[in-house]
């Protein structure tokens, strides 16, 4: 499984895993998909950065030119 994994958090682990009817295999797969899909969450886009850095001032509208037809590749 984990080498040199403290023997106070293997035996927490056991327990939690039996908890939860898993082995302690599949629960520590549950808790880094978690951890992992956690992570993911909290890292705001480049979008919600600029939406929260000009929100407190009300915003602002973008007037976007029109485009021409796009053109073929080939």
């Amino acid at each position: 499984m984990i080498r040199n994994l403290d023997e106070d958090v293997k035996l927490r682990l056991k327990v939690q895993a039996a908890q939860n009817n898993r082995s302690m295999e599949e629960e520590v797969r549950v808790i880094l998909r978690n951890s992992v899909r956690a992570n993911q969450e909290r890292v705001p886009s480049l979008v919600d950065i600029a939406r929260d850095a000009v929100e407190p001032y009300g915003g602002f509208e973008m007037k976007l030119p029109k485009r021409d037809n796009i053109r073929s590749a080939f």
